[in-house]
């Protein structure tokens, strides 16, 4: 498999950096982010990638003998937001780097669903739960059709530039299960719009990504690999939809989300949490989970996003990588053995 990095975690260090670092790792993809909810911090010189052909060069001659290859795009945000400000721009971030990925060779863009309002004039999203009440469904049947037509447009041009989009199933979104990945196919007769199989976000909700790979099969584009422990302890008595977390003031340390919305803090004793790889599931999950990919794509792109706190951005990293590095010969070894 090709196994490489998330660079939202080393945007603290130039590119060239953040390229030695995964080449330290023993991987040899690094997928960089280009918008959305983060800004594209290793690419500088974007709008000249876009209208040049010596930019791109230059941007490209910065892996050349590095033995680590751009492993797609990110642009995680929310394009279907009703507030103009976060949408809008979103949305044409995700443009952005569709045109970006082309100039670059690329073939994959990471993005999510989004998520509207839950009515004309809203200002805020509307995430539903669970839709018992019959308000509920007139809800998402106004979602459903505004991302319809948002994402049959963006199909389109996504063909157009030869780039299929991965779809993270992201809670808060609309789209965030296997079903609602059919129900998207089916209602915009998309032909370059999947799934970037993030095992994290199905492990807590009690989804099982082996078997969610195996069920969307070619609907999967792109992976990443990031672990969840659940703390039973906590989840008893929470449940894993827990919403104690803590808003940060203007004078602490936050990240923005667009417009004048932001990332809050995360329960002190937390339902569940996100962890590096291995201290969630082990070695032996991993291992069936890229077995599962490699029956969708032995060339499947499958990058560590590292989110646990309680590690530092290169110890976490290598702490996973050690892990994907490890599930990988185990499959590279079971594959051998059956040859």
């Amino acid at each position: 498999m090709k196994l490489g990095v998330y660079n939202a975690i080393l945007h603290d260090r130039t590119l060239p950096e953040a390229i030695e670092v995964v080449a330290g790792l023993g991987l040899t993809g690094i997928e960089i982010n280009t918008g959305g909810f983060l800004p594209a911090a290793h690419v500088p010189a974007f709008d000249d990638i876009l209208a040049g052909d010596a930019a791109r060069d230059d941007f490209l001659g910065v892996f050349e003998g590095t033995g680590v290859e751009i492993a797609g795009l990110n642009c995680n945000g929310n394009p279907l937001h009703p507030t103009a400000a976060i949408g809008d721009r979103h949305a044409e971030d995700v443009r952005r780097a569709i045109r970006l990925a082309a100039r670059l060779g690329q073939t994959r863009v990471v993005t999510m669903s989004g998520l509207p309002g839950g009515e004309p004039g809203a200002t805020r999203v509307n995430w539903v739960v669970n839709a018992w009440n019959s308000a509920a469904l007139d809800v998402l049947d106004y979602q459903w059709d505004i991302a319809a037509r948002f994402w049959r447009e963006m199909d389109r041009f996504a063909a157009d530039h030869g780039v299929k989009v991965a779809l993270e199933l992201h809670p808060q979104n609309l789209v965030f299960n296997s079903a609602d990945v059919h129900k998207l196919i089916e209602l915009t007769g998309a032909t370059h719009l999947g799934v970037e199989m993030d095992a994290s976000h199905l492990f807590w909700q009690q989804m099982d990504p082996v078997a969610v790979t195996r069920h969307l099969g070619e609907l999967i584009f792109h992976a990443a690999a990031k672990d969840v422990r659940i703390n039973r302890e906590h989840a008893e008595l929470y449940g894993v939809l827990d919403n104690r977390f803590r808003r940060l003031s203007p004078d602490e340390k936050r990240t923005n989300l667009g417009g004048d919305e932001w990332a809050n803090e995360w329960p002190k004793d937390s339902a569940w949490d996100f962890v590096a790889l291995g201290r969630g599931h082990d070695v032996a999950y991993w291992t069936e989970f890229l077995r599962a990919l490699h029956e969708v794509d032995p060339g499947m792109l499958v990058n560590i996003e590292h989110e646990d706190v309680s590690l530092g951005p290169v110890e976490g990293l290598a702490e996973a990588a050690a892990v994907l590095r490890q599930a990988d010969a185990a499959l590279a070894a079971s594959l051998a053995a059956n040859d």
